[in-house]
């Protein structure tokens, strides 16, 4: 599983500048806001934190129809599986998830505090919303997997697995944001909805390697 590790977090650095594109991407999103609402600070301040989980929601579904597509055009997709036994195949794909998140996700959650100063937020918002990204980010890669499954044997599957993975992780964003934004509301706690988000990335990340692994040996079957 380390060797694995290792090799899917060097591909996902080197192949096609994956990491750098999501990235960029990122920073994309979140320099065209303040044209779009105008110079008003505060507005800025306000909505930092959505603005910060749906640019790294965005990115993070640009990389996942890569997450099995080269290996199975290499063919070392069908060897993996053949070496794996059922349960084996979810711990393959789980190892692969957490090689994809540390490559192309990990950069967004490190960029979103520079992101953050460039929104007007709070010091606690960008600590709340970095926090968040760090629990919540990992859930949308684990049930992305999933989607990455289905869609790895049908031609142009990108737009297949954003399309199944959006309504999927409408609950991640949903927490995340409002984790985000208690950290800067007095009144409302910031521990219960961030639990709540950390409760949801581990639950996908039990059921995402297990679902994306019975698809992936359907698929070959």
């Amino acid at each position: 599983m380390l060797a694995l590790f290792r090799r899917d977090f060097l591909l996902g650095l080197r192949a096609g500048g994956g990491a750098l594109t999501g990235l960029v991407f990122y920073l994309a999103v979140v320099a065209v806001m303040p044209f779009a609402v105008g110079p008003d600070l505060n507005l800025l301040a306000r909505i930092g934190p959505a603005v910060l989980w749906i640019g790294a929601l965005l990115a993070a579904l640009l990389g996942l129809d890569r997450l099995f597509q080269a290996d199975r055009e290499d063919g070392s997709l069908d060897l993996l599986l053949i070496e794996a036994d059922r349960h084996m195949a979810a711990l393959t794909v789980f190892t692969k998830c957490a090689a994809h998140w540390c490559a192309s996700v990990l950069p967004l959650v490190l960029a979103a505090p520079l992101l953050g100063l460039f929104l007007n937020m709070e010091p606690a918002g960008i600590f709340g919303t970095t926090a968040a990204l760090a629990a919540g980010t990992p859930a949308i890669v684990f049930v992305g997997a999933a989607g990455a499954a289905v869609a790895v044997a049908l031609p142009r599957g990108g737009v297949l697995v954003s399309v199944l993975i959006l309504p999927l992780a409408i609950p991640v964003l949903i927490f995340g944001v409002s984790a985000s934004y208690a950290a800067v509301a007095d009144p409302d706690p910031f521990l219960p909805p961030f639990l709540i988000l950390c409760g949801i990335t581990l639950f996908l990340a039990v059921v995402g390697p297990v679902a994306a692994a019975l698809a992936l040996r359907g698929g070959t079957d």
